[in-house]
């Protein structure tokens, strides 16, 4: 399929540099950055290093209509909490079993991503939450949604591009927005990179699995 929007990006670490340019700025008060997985993981692992911060992931997973697993319907974070779509119905057949089967994935990641270490605690501590795109805006609401409950210091959601559909969903959630581009034409994250290939499991847990907490940590078992 052709695109004919602009490229803003040459790939994840390009988008992670120009975003830790807007963040230093701010002077984040004890930075706890959680990206989202696989994709975000590369992004966040640069600016935990620019921001002198601490690294982990936050786990969502969208949920896929029952016609297209690719098309988000909304999504699970690991606590089994659901953010929908608009319009998408509660109580169906699907999204409980959808609900459930992602549910499982993410715990699994968790016991995979984590290596038996107990959750960050955000507490106290000024949390970036990072997507390396935001089409729906449905996963990164719910990362926002559940971090929030944690009683973070401040909330910032930190993406390279979004669309603006998922911006008004999630500006409501977050302290703060930092997005470098909002385009009208809008079709899909990968369109605005000019390499964007999948992330490998085994490459984003070594990242994060490399990476040591030199902060409290709690185990919300």
């Amino acid at each position: 399929m052709y695109f004919s929007s602009p490229i803003f990006f040459d790939d994840r670490l390009d988008a992670a540099r120009q975003l830790a340019e807007q963040l230093l700025p701010l002077r984040l008060h004890n930075p706890l950055v959680l990206a989202i997985p696989r994709g975000a993981v590369p992004i966040g692992a640069v600016i935990a290093d620019a921001l002198q911060g601490d690294l982990d992931v936050v786990l969502v997973h969208k949920l896929g209509a029952a016609f297209n697993g690719e098309f988000a319907i909304g999504a699970i974070d690991e606590q089994g909490h659901v953010e929908l779509a608009a319009g998408t119905d509660p109580d169906s057949a699907w999204v409980r079993e959808e609900s459930a089967r992602q549910l499982a994935v993410l715990r699994g990641r968790r016991d995979i991503f984590g290596a038996g270490r107990p959750l960050p605690d955000p507490r106290g501590r000024t949390v970036i939450i990072v997507d390396d795109g935001l089409a729906t805006g449905a996963t990164m609401a719910a990362a926002l949604r559940a971090t929030r409950k944690a009683l973070p210091l401040a909330l910032i959601a930190a993406a390279p591009v979004a669309s603006q559909e998922a911006l008004d969903l999630i500006t409501p959630l977050a302290d703060r927005v930092v997005c470098l581009h909002a385009p009208a034409d809008f079709h899909a994250v990968g369109q605005f990179y000019r390499d964007f290939p999948q992330v490998d499991e085994d490459d984003a847990i070594r990242m994060v699995r490399g990476r040591h907490t030199a902060h409290p940590i709690i185990d919300r078992k």
